[in-house]
């Protein structure tokens, strides 16, 4: 018995010396208790894939009663709002180009005629495809709306057929297929994945193998060890894009509408902005093992708030406010808009100036970091 309890104590004492080794680092609590908390709070607010704000646009051609009172449904069903009233057809592009509107619904010139004859009208549906899934739910919603004002006409009027039928027109993704959206969006994803690794554990491999000390008495200046440290990564990231590029086009033959130029001035930069947050982690990291945790810490945070699942205009204005420095979300973005709308650099800029503006911080913050820790 008095053997049993001796190695229970021998057991107590050498857990009790693996926690404090654990929890006696501050960065390894903050990596150990912060973590769960954040990503508890992304995925109940961020990853939601209930859409409780739909942008859209109404061109009534026919302004009749029949059509104030379908759209004042949608108005009031507390998931669409109303960004703009159309005249011409001619602005429908901009609105969905721009993603101001997520869909854009356009009733004829004889609408009301029509269903108080009992005949079927139309009304054409408009709905951005570059994000399949959300466009997918956001017309589920239409239908919904439609139908429950079909049941009311028929009741009120005594017709027998539904009186509104609704003609679906997915631009840029015509059938709405999930890896339209989700091939070219890997891109920015993976690439995101690797190059962050790569680049946060270069410098602590160094460290963890004792070469670290050989690279500081080489001729080399810490400006020169961190672009030495950057450029394999910057070429492995576009490497991997180039077989994700690839398999699109090879394997599963999605249509690619823009310039191979412009896509990859645009992953260029964005891998210049994930290097610099990169070379920042690799910088006050000691160990792989840190610079390992690190970068898992802002992956996911990186994913969830990048739009790729879930719109970023369905989480919380907090949670919005962070997709604003969020590199994947603008990578994301080019991708799509690139790959399967076709978009030029001038329409890109407002994806490139942010990556621009990453880069110019987070590079200067890595060098000025990994300089203090070579003095």
């Amino acid at each position: 018995m008095s053997t049993l309890i001796d190695s229970l104590f021998r057991i107590l004492a050498l857990v009790r010396k693996e926690l404090l080794a654990v929890l006696k680092d501050p960065r390894s609590r903050v990596t150990l208790f912060l973590p769960p908390i954040l990503q508890s709070l992304l995925f109940g607010y961020a990853a939601s894939y209930d859409l409780a704000n739909v942008p859209y646009a109404v061109l009534d051609q026919d302004g009749g009663a029949a059509a104030h009172d379908l759209i004042a449904r949608f108005d009031g069903s507390g998931v669409f709002k109303q960004v703009a009233t159309l005249h011409r057809a001619d602005d429908i592009a901009s609105l969905i180009n721009n993603r101001r509107a997520l869909l854009v619904i356009q009733i004829g010139e004889d609408f009301e005629r029509k269903i108080a004859a009992g005949q079927p009208a139309n009304i054409q549906v408009i709905a951005d495809g570059r994000n399949s899934n959300t466009a997918g739910t956001a017309l589920g919603y239409v239908s919904a709306i439609v139908e429950a004002f079909n049941a009311d006409w028929r009741q009120a009027h005594g017709f027998a057929d539904p009186p509104v039928h609704i003609s679906v027109r997915a631009w840029y993704n015509a059938n709405l297929e999930s890896r339209w959206n989700m091939i070219p969006a890997l891109l920015g994803t993976i690439t995101l994945l690797q190059t962050l690794m790569l680049t946060a554990l270069s410098v602590a491999r160094e460290r963890e193998d004792g070469t670290f000390d050989q690279l500081l008495v080489t001729p080399f200046r810490p400006s020169e060890i961190m672009i030495g440290k950057a450029l394999p990564s910057t070429l492995v990231g576009l490497t991997q894009a180039t077989l994700i590029l690839l398999v699109a086009q090879l394997w599963f033959r999605i249509p690619f509408a823009g310039s191979f130029v412009t896509l990859y001035i645009g992953l260029a930069l964005f891998l210049v902005a994930a290097i610099g947050i990169g070379l920042f982690v690799s910088s006050f990291s000691a160990t792989m093992q840190q610079a390992m945790l690190f970068s898992f810490v802002l992956l996911m945070p990186f994913t969830l708030l990048s739009g790729l699942t879930t719109p970023i205009r369905n989480m919380p204005e907090v949670f919005q406010l962070l997709t604003v420095i969020n590199p994947l979300r603008y990578a994301i973005d080019i991708a799509h808009r690139v790959y399967l709308e076709g978009a030029g650099l001038p329409q890109l800029l407002p994806d490139l100036l942010p990556l621009v503006a990453m880069a110019v911080v987070t590079l200067p913050l890595a060098a000025w970091m990994f300089r203090n820790r070579l003095t």
